[in-house]
């Protein structure tokens, strides 16, 4: 899942980067509020951190304009303020969630992915598609209760599908939501990433729709046995 944030303070931009990148996102940011509404508005993020105390352009302006332009990711609003007014201005420019600093990181962490499985219709922090089981508070997947060992990139492909179960996901719009801004991307190593994906989790969990995408299912022995 790729996430953007957009923080003034450089300390807690770096922090925020380093604590969602360990935590299996992709993660952009931006310093002020035109450059974060910018990459808003040009970018497929699944979700956005935002500061209200932005130079060049406010938060609440910056998602004002957002949810205009029929912008409808997820955003957390991050902030020093804590007054109810500017809590109330931030919900009613279409704000999700709302977090005052200083904060707990775990809870921020947890917010978010509270925002992510809402946004994709889930309401577990544990997806679960047959005796495949990702568990997006440690980051981490197991089949038939067995550890999957994944790579970063591999866990980000795996977990947009399962945030995205049943449906066909085109190739590019993975490309667009596991990489980062700056990240060197090549759609040809999605193959690559569902082919380990399938050795790890067993080749008939992904098919491959041609011309379309991929989507992630639940093998038909499974859907018999729980049925």
């Amino acid at each position: 899942m790729r996430i953007l944030v957009v923080e003034d303070d450089a300390d807690l931009r770096r922090q925020l980067a380093d604590v969602l990148s360990q935590s299996g996102y992709a993660v952009d940011l931006a310093a002020d509020g035109e450059d974060g509404h910018f990459l808003g508005d040009t970018e497929p993020y699944d979700a956005v951190i935002l500061d209200l105390g932005l130079p060049k352009m406010d938060g609440v302006s910056v998602l004002k304009k957002w949810r205009a332009d029929g912008k409808s990711f997820p955003v957390l609003i991050l902030t020093a303020r804590d007054s109810w007014s500017e809590k109330v201005a931030g919900f009613d420019a279409g704000a999700d969630d709302y977090l005052t600093k200083p904060f707990i990181t775990e809870e921020l962490l947890a917010r978010l992915r509270a925002l992510l499985r809402r946004a994709a219709g889930h309401s577990a922090a544990t997806l679960e598609a047959g005796k495949l089981v990702v568990d997006t508070r440690a980051a981490r997947a197991s089949v038939n209760g067995e550890p999957v060992k994944l790579t970063a990139h591999e866990y980000r492909v795996l977990s947009y599908l399962m945030h995205h179960m049943g449906r066909v996901v085109p190739r590019t719009e993975l490309v667009e939501h596991i990489y980062d801004q700056d990240f060197d991307r090549d759609s040809n190593t999605i193959e690559v990433f569902i082919g380990r994906l399938r050795r790890k989790i067993g080749q008939d969990r992904i098919q491959t729709e041609r011309g379309l995408g991929y989507r992630l299912v639940v093998p038909d022995v499974e859907a018999r046995v729980a049925g």
